[in-house]
């Protein structure tokens, strides 16, 4: 039987990811040995002092062994760290040695939502691909520039390390696992039992938009604000650059540097995150959308807005929106 860790990270409150990892692999062993074969994977919850308590509501989460008590394991998951990442990551600096020290072994580690902090921390993800929650990407990405941030994805996986995106995406990766070290049949079961879509892959119609302010940079702050009231209008970078005195050449950088996306590409998120919200809410067919965002050509828009959320507009509409349905 392969050893399973499950790290319990310090001051923290239970995650829906962690429970969900707990009770899926549970589901696992249980649906195996009912088709005559062995459990394979023991779970041990792990933390750093014996005893450590993880709180959720009414009940609680106790820790099995500390990381001195477990000297080897085969693969550890490391749930969702909560609302205050920083804060985290400086309370769990133990744990983050300890998969190290357990990765260089050959243990396989897996993150699930925010866990990719520890695990980027931990220097696993240098020069991979990644994914965790959509709302801690811009920490993330000031944080470990080093990593390549796939925040669309909902799985990741090299060379042993795996990540997921964000919440109850990372059941996904749970259900990778297990139809890795289990098989395809029981992945299945478990997905229907969850009621998990066992092959989604993309998490891009899941994101919000809300354009990156958290700098220092007065001049694109006031570019930003402008590209966001003037959704409607075609606007020219180099109108954009001279508006605000800069050169194109310092402007494309300055630009890129703070925000995280070049000027072209921030419009084509703000156009795109407005029809979003129109979708949503609305009753206005695909074209009226299209105008309102300031976009003329069919295909264009169309193109662009599969590329940024994963699905056409009609697509993401009719998702999205019940009474579109209806109509």
């Amino acid at each position: 039987m392969k050893q399973l860790a499950i790290l319990l990270p310090n001051r923290a409150t239970a995650s829906s990811s962690l429970i969900l990892a707990i009770e899926v692999i549970e589901k696992a062993n249980e649906y195996f040995i009912e088709r005559g074969k062995a459990a394979v994977f023991k779970t041990t919850l792990i933390g750093d002092a014996k005893g450590n308590i993880v709180k959720h509501g009414s009940f609680s989460i106790h820790q099995d062994r500390s990381f001195d008590e477990v000297m080897k394991t085969d693969v550890i998951i490391v749930p969702s760290l909560g609302d205050n990442i920083e804060t985290s990551l400086k309370q769990n600096k133990r744990m983050i040695d300890w998969v190290i020290s357990q990765y260089k072994e050959g243990s396989e580690v897996a993150s699930l939502c925010t866990g990719a902090f520890i695990l980027a921390s931990a220097g696993l993800l240098n020069g991979k691909q990644c994914s965790t929650h959509w709302r801690a990407a811009e920490v993330f990405k000031r944080l470990y520039p080093e990593v390549n941030l796939t925040i669309e994805k909902i799985i990741t996986e090299e060379h042993g390390v795996y990540t997921s995106g964000g919440a109850i995406s990372s059941m996904n990766l749970m259900l990778h696992i297990i139809e890795k070290y289990y098989d395809r049949e029981t992945a299945i079961y478990c997905a229907k039992i969850s009621g998990v879509d066992l092959d989604r892959n993309n998490q891009s119609d899941f994101l919000i938009f809300s354009g990156q302010k958290n700098h220092k940079d007065d001049e694109i702050k006031k570019a930003q604000l402008f590209i966001e009231k003037n959704i409607g209008n075609k606007i020219f970078v180099e109108d954009l650059s001279a508006k605000f005195s800069i050169d194109r050449r310092n402007f494309d950088r300055r630009f890129k540097k703070a925000t995280g996306n070049s000027p072209f590409e921030y419009m084509q998120r703000i156009k795109v995150e407005a029809a979003k919200k129109s979708f949503e809410s609305t009753r206005k067919n695909v074209n009226e959308v299209m105008y309102d965002v300031g976009y003329s050509d069919l295909k264009a828009f169309r193109n662009i807005f599969k590329k940024i959320t994963g699905l056409s507009p009609l697509e993401y509409r009719n998702k999205y929106n019940k009474e579109s349905v209806v109509s």
